[in-house]
Parts: C-alpha cells; sequence; structure tokens
C-alpha cells in the first residue's frame, strides 16, 4: 500500500494557498458561499493529491486572516509537510511569520517555500520582472 503524507499550505491571507491547492490538484478547497464572496479561505479546505512516486497527499489549505489562526492551528495539527506560501508582491508579511511560528511549535519538519504571484512583482533588478530592451 502506498504511503501517504499530508500536506500543509501556511502564509499570510491572500498569498494564494488555495489558488495553489487549486492548481495543483484541479479541487477548489474553497466551498463555502461566503468564502467565494469575500474571496478568503474562512474554514479549512482539502484536496487529494497524487505524486508521482505513487504516494497519496492529502492537501490541507488553511485560512491566512489572522481572526481565523485557530483554524489554521487545527489544520495544521499533524501536516508531514507544509508549503509555505510568499507572495512575490507582498514578501514575508505577519501571518507568515506567525504561521511558520505555529508550524515549529507543532513540530512540522519538512517544509517547501513557495514563491507565489512573480508575475504581479516588479523590479529592474529582477531578469522575471525586468522590462525588455
Amino acid at each position: 500500500m502506498p504511503k501517504t503524507v499530508i500536506i500543509g499550505t501556511a502564509g499570510h491571507i491572500d498569498h494564494g494557498k488555495s489558488s495553489l491547492v487549486r492548481a495543483l490538484t484541479g479541487t477548489d478547497p474553497d466551498r463555502l458561499k461566503e468564502e467565494k464572496e469575500r474571496g478568503i479561505t474562512i474554514e479549512l479546505g482539502f484536496a487529494r493529491l497524487i505524486l508521482p512516486s505513487g504516494t497519496q497527499a492529502g492537501i490541507v489549505d488553511v485560512p491566512g486572516h489572522e481572526r481565523f489562526v485557530r483554524t489554521m492551528v487545527a489544520g495544521a495539527t499533524g501536516i508531514d509537510i507544509v508549503l509555505l506560501v510568499v507572495a512575490a508582491d507582498e514578501g514575508v508579511m505577519p501571518q507568515t511569520r506567525e504561521h511558520l511560528d505555529i508550524c515549529r511549535l507543532l513540530a512540522v519538519r519538512h517544509g517547501i517555500v513557495v514563491l507565489n504571484k512573480c508575475d504581479k512583482h516588479t523590479c529592474s533588478a529582477c531578469p522575471w520582472t525586468a522590462p525588455s530592451r
């Protein structure tokens, strides 16, 4: 039987955690009408992914808003790997740090930093956003 791994998202509100889950799995983790209307995650979202190795991954999408930090803690409890999502146009923000601290306290030992929204970042020193000549 293939191993199962639990992957959780973490990061500041509106940095693209749910969009990442949707892109990876084809499943929209935001199910509530209010989530769709407000464009934010309020309750935990879930998706499934089969990795190329055959490993089954359950993905837990957590809210990024500071008012929903208890829900984030509930979702992060028991995850094996965290996807720490950081938007390139805003960088590390308060909930990014708070979510990382929570993952440390929960002894999440493995993580991947996902630099998201690179298309919205503008910096002349960055080759992917520098004006073409």
